[in-house]
């Protein structure tokens, strides 16, 4: 096979739409709710905090006590001792609160990340299908992350950073206004007011840069991580470097944002360092002269000059910590944004738990539409009494896997209601509604995990023996008893190291062991050979005996025992009966019936193919390939649906 060029094939284009902003202050306030639950601790902390610093100021005017009393020469040497000690408490004040602050502070940090980041988590899953089946998991996952340290950045810089140097600078200007000549005061002043102003206006227009950092490492994420999880097709198609190139293209763009971020801070700290370097100058040109004018002692030359250390350190500081939370804040958009979307499906408030006593279905006069412009199902009406089997075949597209979403209630219907037991879906818990209802489905996905966990997830925390059990009925148990690690064998991500019939098995397992009420089939005994499937076919029937079971088939010959059948075309059902009561009247069923038949014979003598791999094609019982049902187009379809229609 030739090589391929990829050349040729274009870069999808660029996402450009506004993403709505949800504001630092609407931030803030998602956040405060989690710390009030530990206001005792913030408040211990803060207080922590306010006493680190009254020990910090005290420092500079010891030591100005100190060298004012070692310049007179009649001083006791008892007195720079005595001071010597005040120094050194005020010094480890200064250290012991500002950690007695951090000890008392970290559970309220790390509590808060924690019920948020669950928080989010259950929300995720309360979202609807709809909105997972349009999420982008690279990008979703990297938000949260991102998120929550953010989360941690904001509350840490915040309480420990920016808070404490705005009270030392609170107590520096008090100081000063109460032992100086007003100038100190006002080039203080001046100075901070100018710092401030730069860092906030030159922080704020370099925020959109993070921002859009934010939004294309997201975009790039995304993109890996779908490229991997589809490592197969890549390889199939010899893409991988096409595939490169989507992620390069994501990267540059990201490469270009950063290079305009990292410049615009170099501007950023040129500017800050210019004013504090002014500021402190002027200062210090100020206490030399009150010192040759005999207005200021030495000590009071060394007070000013270590206010301005302890004052513009921290300050220069601060600039970079208004730009880290600005970052965080904007790492906690996306993230609080997902907590804001709301969920489609929800319960009614006091919606009491589903009550299952035989699990009879019905659907009355069902419509639904994924899209307002694109109808499903058009006024489905049908029951399944309790303990009944009830089969839907149809052509590819005609809503046979809806009605089992609707059942499940991840979708609500558009008009009409679906009732189990005479109770609306709509009225009831979802949780319970759920937990009576198991599918075996057609493309089983499993957990990156063993396979007992696999198998186990059908009803936690039941015992190894029950697993077992389980496994024995779907026909898995000897398989899984021959590998070197049993139970204990890794499936890989999504079960990519099983064949698509042993994935199909174990899913079957987690049905039974789930033990519901009512079962829902939907194709599944498609990945299996014909002897594997037979065996389960048996243990199918079994367990379903008790149970009211839907079925979603497309090899007509899984269903023919079922109660009744029912074939959907268009989202409508032209034809209901027995198998043998649709074969007698010869309309949509009968013609598939015989178009499968005429295909197995067809084929008869070509060799059992194997089917149980991953990807492969399903078999019927006798082993052969089915073919597609003809699709809602078909002339033989369309002529006996019409028949059906103006019967």
């Amino acid at each position: 096979m030739r090589n391929r060029s990829t050349s040729s094939l274009p870069l999808p284009a660029t996402d450009t739409a506004p993403r709505t902003r949800h504001g630092d202050w609407q931030t803030i306030r998602t956040l405060l709710p989690y710390l009030w639950d530990y206001r005792v601790r913030v408040s211990v902390a803060l207080a922590c905090l306010v006493l680190a610093k009254l020990a910090n100021v005290g420092v500079p005017l010891v030591m100005k006590r100190i060298v004012d009393s070692l310049d007179q020469r009649t001083a006791m040497l008892a007195v720079p001792l005595a001071l010597l000690v005040v120094y050194a408490l005020l010094r480890l004040s200064t250290t012991l609160f500002t950690e007695l602050r951090e000890f008392v502070f970290a559970k309220v940090t790390q509590r808060a990340v924690r019920r948020i980041g669950l928080e989010v988590f259950r929300h995720l899953h309360a979202l609807s299908l709809r909105f997972h089946l349009a999420r982008q998991t690279g990008g979703l996952t990297r938000d949260v992350e991102r998120g929550q340290r953010g989360i941690s950045t904001l509350i840490s810089y915040t309480l420990f950073s920016i808070l404490p140097t705005l009270v030392e600078i609170a107590l520096v200007s008090g100081i000063l206004i109460a032992r100086y000549d007003w100038s100190f005061m006002a080039i203080t002043a001046v100075a901070l007011a100018l710092y401030i102003f730069f860092t906030v206006t030159i922080t704020e227009w370099r925020t959109h840069f993070r921002r859009e950092m934010n939004e294309l490492d997201s975009k790039a994420n995304t993109r890996a991580i779908d490229s991997l999880l589809n490592y197969e097709t890549v390889k199939y198609f010899g893409n991988e470097e096409w595939e490169a190139r989507r992620y390069d293209e994501s990267l540059q763009r990201w490469e270009k944002a950063a290079v305009r971020s990292q410049t615009s801070l170099s501007a950023l700290n040129v500017g800050q360092s210019a004013i504090i370097a002014v500021a402190v100058a002027m200062i210090m040109w100020r206490a030399t002269v009150g010192v040759v004018d005999g207005k200021m002692t030495i000590g009071d030359l060394v007070l000013v000059n270590a206010f301005m250390i302890q004052l513009y350190i921290p300050l220069n500081f601060l600039g970079v910590l208004y730009r880290e939370i600005k970052q965080a804040m904007a790492d906690m958009e996306r993230l609080f944004r997902l907590v804001g979307e709301n969920a489609e499906i929800t319960d009614r408030p006091g919606a009491p738990p589903l009550v299952t006593t035989g699990a009879a279905v019905r659907f009355e006069h069902v419509d639904f539409a994924y899209e307002p412009n694109r109808q499903i199902l058009h006024d489905v009406t049908f029951s399944i009494p309790a303990g009944h089997n009830v089969a839907v075949v149809g052509p590819s597209g005609s809503g046979k896997s809806t009605l089992a979403r609707l059942l499940y209630r991840f979708y609500d219907v558009g008009s009409g209601r679906i009732l189990i037991d005479g109770q609306d879906l709509r009225d009831v818990q979802q949780s319970t509604l759920r937990a009576a209802i198991g599918i075996v489905p057609q493309d089983t996905v499993l957990f990156n995990d063993s396979i007992e966990y696999n198998i186990a997830y059908g009803r936690p925390g039941a015992s190894h023996d029950e697993i077992v059990q389980a496994a024995r009925l779907a026909q898995i148990h000897d398989f899984v008893s021959r590998l070197p690690e049993g139970y204990q064998t890794p499936v890989g991500e999504r079960g990519l190291k099983l064949s698509g019939g042993e994935k199909q098995r174990v899913a079957i397992a987690r049905a039974i062991l789930k033990q519901p009420a009512i079962l829902i089939f939907d194709e599944a005994t498609s990945a299996l050979d014909s002897r594997s499937e037979k065996a389960i076919q048996a243990e199918l029937k079994q367990i379903a005996r008790d149970r009211t079971t839907l079925t979603i088939a497309h090899r007509l010959s899984t269903i023919v025992d079922a109660d009744e059948i029912l074939v959907l075309d268009h989202g409508r059902i032209v034809e209901r009966g027995t198998h043998a009561a649709l074969l007698a009247a010869d309309g949509v069923y009968a013609r598939m019936w015989r178009l499968q038949q005429d295909e197995r014979r067809g084929r008869d003598g070509e060799g059992e193919g194997e089917s149980g791999g991953r990807g492969a094609q399903s078999a019927d019982p006798d082993g052969l390939p089915e073919p597609e049902l003809p699709g809602p187009d078909a002339a033989p379809v369309a002529a006996a649906s019409a028949t059906v229609r103006g019967a």
